[in-house]
């Protein structure tokens, strides 16, 4: 096998093992067809039978209903930024977001840039984001809430969705979706970049309850019209083929594993093997408050950045690479998304250990 190293990055994240193999396998010659996946038209029937057979497993696995439709796109979440209010948006009524860091922020940014009616209902931008926020209301006047389900740079998780009753309620799921069991049908539209839980870069899963399509006015652009992509099912334009492949390998992955509380629980575990080491520790300092602690994103600090600069340095030394924060806040973190092993985090926390003896 290749020389492989333990990756935290957080995005492009490290992809299963098997599902790499597999797409080494069929590189050249995608089940018989005597060419590779992206070579193959995506007008074709080869073509149409995966990507249906991906929009069932992106379904089946977390229980969603006939009552909605999955969306392969492109432009990552952060054209999920600006689709969302330009689809969802109504007259005489206000979307209301949450913000719970940087990718909740550059959301909101999109909205006020398109000059659609909203109001921020909570943050926790006074605490530096250090916390998941649960005082707030919504009002009857919403046209949707919008959250973001986990925040890869500062460690933080809804450890609980809220209820918004009768009102539309969107999360940007593009680090935590299928990391854990949820109540699918709360949710009225769920977005996600697939490069960290659910498949490569460049292809952007959408999951949207079928009612709300016909929200989605004529004239907006077309590339950001949903009820035109489902209406062609996701081949309004060419997709992103081959990444709509390996999300359906990912989703075939986890569906062998034993699907989705099977991972719940290993992902708890390897959670859990980290952040014991940081509240044992006066060396490391956890950024995200014990009730919002995220299981896929671990942030913290050491007592100075040149020791985190050395924390980086001597993990990459022993193979453990990805662990430097994100240029915005610094310190150090450790994406542990379902395809990395207990084994690659039981190896982070040894290096934890050892590194503390030696320099705490």
């Amino acid at each position: 096998m290749a020389h492989r190293v333990i990756n935290f990055n957080p995005g492009p994240a490290t992809l299963p093992l098997p599902v790499l193999e597999t797409v080494q396998r069929e590189l050249l010659d995608y089940h018989g067809e005597g060419m590779s996946i992206m070579e193959i038209s995506h007008r074709s029937a080869t073509f149409d039978d995966l990507i249906l057979e991906a929009e069932s497993r992106v379904k089946h696995i977390m229980g969603f209903s006939d009552d909605y439709q999955v969306l392969f796109l492109q432009g990552g979440a952060t054209a999920q930024f600006a689709a969302v209010p330009l689809n969802l948006s109504r007259e005489g009524k206000t979307a209301a977001y949450i913000n719970t860091g940087s990718w909740a922020t550059k959301a909101i940014k999109e909205v006020e840039k398109l000059g659609k009616p909203f109001r921020v209902i909570a943050s926790s931008e006074d605490d530096n984001f250090s916390y998941i926020p649960t005082d707030f209301s919504i009002g009857p006047d919403a046209a949707y809430v919008h959250i973001t389900s986990n925040n890869t740079i500062f460690g933080t998780q809804w450890q609980e969705y809220p209820d918004t009753g009768d009102v539309p309620l969107v999360a940007d799921m593009s680090s935590d979706l299928y990391c854990r069991r949820f109540d699918p049908h709360r949710f009225a539209l769920i977005y996600a970049g697939a490069q960290k839980n659910a498949g490569p870069s460049g292809v952007t899963i959408v999951i949207i309850r079928k009612d709300l399509l016909e929200r989605s006015p004529k004239n907006i652009p077309s590339i950001l019209n949903y009820k035109l992509f489902a209406e062609k099912h996701s081949l309004y334009n060419t997709p992103n083929t081959f990444g709509v492949y390996v999300v359906n390998l990912v989703m075939k992955w986890i569906q062998d594993e034993g699907g989705i509380d099977v991972l719940e629980e290993r992902n708890r575990k390897k959670a859990r093997l980290v952040y014991d080491v940081l509240d044992a520790s006066d060396f490391y300092r956890p950024h995200a408050r014990k009730d919002s602690r995220s299981i896929m994103n671990i942030t913290w600090r050491l007592p100075t950045e040149d020791l985190e600069k050395r924390f980086v340095a001597e993990a990459k030394e022993r193979e453990l690479v990805g662990l430097k924060g994100h240029r915005s806040v610094g310190g150090i973190r450790a994406s542990i998304y379902n395809a990395m092993t207990l084994e690659g985090v039981q190896r982070l926390v040894e290096f934890m250990k050892d590194f503390e003896k030696k320099h705490g």
